[in-house]
């Protein structure tokens, strides 16, 4: 099986590690002094008090590799944007594309049954780009759990959880997603197949939607997010997107809102990504998880004046500090 890990970062290098591992022919995009550690030295995970090394192909030019079986984007969802082209070296007639992103991914539309049934979001899509040159027929949905970390270039640190829920966009049990599932299993992670992949996106975005927002605002760990002032802050952005998505059909319990912000209130000290990406001077993955409930909002006429204001300050704040355009 050909698999290559479109942005081999925290996520994507632990996932190419143990891929590789299980017997997959990885190979792996990347970058800058990452790429260059992983071309001299392999690519290395740390998990479970072990050290784990592989040398797998790795290029910041998908033509040196050929059409794969799966193409396993890890990247930002604004970044998966700006290479929607890029990706077509790795694009064989049957080649899937595996979206292990955070957010509203970009086919969001695609097989979904309603009214909408096509459109594309321009908060995770400008233009379209990824819906015409990889196709929403390629994609399979991947909700991502596991924590992980880049602690120096080539090296990935693995912290916890190890489960990628997938699915395909119509509910189906492809032949496709049952051998992903396989070799993910082999590869050490809990890969449940999910008829309904929105419902899991949706749970997660609950969540990413308001605790991502403030912590970049007020440089706050989860454990304080989620308590006194700021968690009846995160109650009104997560009822706001609970509304919107209900209207478009996904529903979920209110109580597992309670749920998420209880147990996130667990991980004591743990900084967002997008305050990560504040204080590491990356750009920020704004439009994926808050965004693109906006526009949801406006497209079903749920109002969302929480998600709004957050949306504006934040926003203010990555153009501020050159990190958002």
């Amino acid at each position: 099986m050909k698999i290559c890990i479109y942005g081999a970062g925290a996520i994507g290098g632990y996932m190419a590690v143990q891929l590789a591992e299980a017997g997959a022919d990885v190979c792996a995009i990347a970058r800058g002094e990452h790429l260059k550690a992983m071309q001299k030295n392999g690519l290395t995970l740390l998990i479970d008090g072990k050290e784990k090394n592989v040398n797998i192909p790795a290029s910041d030019n998908p033509a040196d590799f050929g059409p794969q079986d799966y193409v396993i984007c890890a990247l930002k969802a604004h970044q998966s944007h700006e290479n929607a082209k890029k990706f077509a070296p790795l694009l064989g007639p049957d080649t899937a594309m595996v979206t292990a992103m955070n957010g509203i991914p970009w086919w969001y539309f695609y097989k979904e049954g309603s009214q909408f049934e096509g459109r594309h979001l321009e908060s995770v899509d400008p233009g379209g780009m990824q819906w015409k040159h990889i196709g929403p027929q390629r994609a399979i949905g991947c909700v991502v759990d596991p924590a992980t970390e880049v602690i120096a270039p080539g090296v990935i640190e693995h912290h916890e959880f190890n489960r990628f829920i997938i699915g395909e966009p119509d509910g189906s049990q492809s032949e496709r997603i049952t051998r992903l599932a396989d070799i993910f299993k082999k590869a050490g992670f809990d890969a449940p197949i999910r008829d309904a992949i929105r419902w899991n996106v949706w749970l997660k975005l609950w969540g990413n939607v308001c605790f991502n927002p403030i912590s970049a605002l007020t440089h706050t760990t989860l454990d304080r997010i989620t308590q006194g002032p700021l968690r009846e802050l995160c109650i009104k952005a997560m009822t706001e997107t609970r509304a919107v998505t209900g209207s478009l059909g996904v529903n979920i319990p209110e109580e597992m809102m309670i749920r998420r912000l209880d147990v996130a209130g667990t991980a004591v000290g743990h900084k967002m990504s997008m305050l990560q990406d504040i204080e590491r001077h990356r750009s920020l993955e704004i439009d994926a998880l808050v965004t693109a409930v906006q526009e949801l909002g406006r497209l079903t006429g749920v109002p969302t004046p929480t998600v709004d204001v957050l949306l504006i300050l934040v926003q203010e704040l990555g153009r501020k500090e050159g990190l958002y355009e």
